[in-house]
């Protein structure tokens, strides 16, 4: 149907999705933000377009509303060499764009603050017994080299797979540089998951292109299960374990098993430079939901 008009509501069990079709393959790709496009009052939602720049924590240092400095109350930026200056708003792409300065390893992250009373996106505990659903929306720059990218829920902030027992994140990089992680493809997207300290890196069949749009999404479900997304395509999730490589996986919807139970996570997304360049990485929004009660 073109265009249909309805007097009364439209009605459906299952929600909404917003979808597009590439006109060349015939692919048709999810394009909706939580989920199914409409929220369910069984769930908790939050969702941040960076309206605010995010900045170091010490600029919320001020006691006193008149002298805080004008920056985001939910989200702060950590990292290597970070600093408030180099979380900006592009002059081409909309959304927030983290630059890191300029020596060898240094980092920025986007996360939620972690102070107390800070923000629901820490305040509220996203568990992996919560059927959590995270998404955001990034944007590689121009030059994809000398860098790692990596975005998700993760115990720590850190790309290092070895840091986290449990983490469910997406990672990407151009070398074993820095990082830590030995790839056996280096151009290709990657999803990592672990549980109890065991490892598992899908290697997904994405190769990561400069001055592209990702929309990058990870759901638990009620058995603590994770399905993952990217550009609206579900690919399967890798049960073989190893800390190094990949399992090259394909589109699919085959789940992890389950991840730890009662294990809270948070989101961050990061980019690190591998050479003595600056390295950019956009991201337009995350989102993230729960269960209200488990």
């Amino acid at each position: 149907m073109a265009k249909t008009s309805f007097t009364g509501p439209v009605r459906s069990e299952n929600g909404f999705k917003l979808i597009s079709k590439n006109t060349t393959s015939g692919l048709i790709s999810e394009r909706t933000v939580h989920d199914l496009g409409i929220k369910d009052t069984r769930r908790y939602y939050l969702e941040e377009y960076f309206d605010l720049l995010p900045g170091i924590n010490g600029d919320l240092a001020s006691t006193t509303e008149s002298t805080n400095t004008p920056v985001s109350r939910q989200f702060e930026i950590l990292g290597t060499n970070h600093t408030s200056a180099l979380a900006t708003y592009s002059a081409t792409v909309a959304g927030m764009a983290m630059t890191t300065a300029t020596a060898d390893q240094d980092r920025m992250i986007v996360a939620p603050h972690l102070d107390s009373k800070q923000g629901a996106w820490s305040g509220v505990k996203w568990g992996t017994e919560n059927q959590v659903h995270w998404e955001c929306g990034i944007r590689t720059s121009s030059a994809i080299d000398n860098q790692w990218i990596w975005a998700g829920l993760k115990k720590t902030n850190v790309v290092e797979l070895a840091t986290d027992t449990e983490q469910a994140f997406f990672t990407f990089g151009t070398d074993a540089d820095n990082a830590g992680q030995s790839f056996t493809d280096f151009t290709k997207l990657h999803f990592v998951h672990s549980i109890g300290g065991t490892d598992y890196i899908s290697q997904l069949p994405i190769t990561v292109a400069a001055s592209t749009n990702y929309h990058l999404k990870i759901k638990f479900d009620s058995d603590r299960k994770v399905s993952i997304f990217v550009d609206g395509e579900q690919y399967n999730v890798t049960s073989t374990s190893g800390s190094t490589g990949g399992t090259a996986v394909t589109k699919g919807t085959t789940k992890s098993a389950a991840i730890t139970d009662d294990v809270d996570l948070i989101p961050y997304i990061g980019i690190e430079n591998c050479d003595a360049a600056a390295a950019v990485l956009n991201v337009q929004f995350e989102a993230i939901s729960r269960l209200i009660f488990e």
